[in-house]
């Protein structure tokens, strides 16, 4: 799987650079997100702005994510979700569970707002 990670002290974006997060990779996801959950981190970035196609698999290993950081005041945001993708997270009813940004830089301000 393609992916990139960028850590900023307490800040760190997880950028997922496949078009499909689905049950293939979500695997691979979820071990690298249990990795950078760490109780030092405030807030996870997570840029989906490659992601075009999401699955319930996909959307677990966010969920993941979203209860690591519960368990320390973190906050996960996610940033560039597709149409498609943030249908699934309505469909779901969990979108209260997120913040959504459209940028990174969004993300980053909104942050810094709180």
């Amino acid at each position: 799987m393609r992916f990139s990670v960028e850590q900023d002290d307490e800040l760190v974006t997880f950028s997922i650079k496949e078009p499909v997060l689905d049950s293939t990779i979500a695997p691979e996801v979820k071990s690298e997100l249990l990795i950078l959950c760490q109780p030092n981190v405030k807030a996870l970035i997570v840029d989906l702005t490659a992601v075009l196609f999401c699955d319930s698999q996909g959307l677990s290993s966010l969920l993941l994510a979203h209860r690591q950081m519960n368990e320390h005041e973190g906050f996960v945001i996610l940033v560039g979700v597709q149409q498609q993708v943030r249908n699934l997270f309505t469909i779901s009813q969990i979108e209260y569970l997120f913040e959504f940004q459209p940028t990174t830089a969004d993300a980053i301000a909104w942050l810094q707002s709180e």
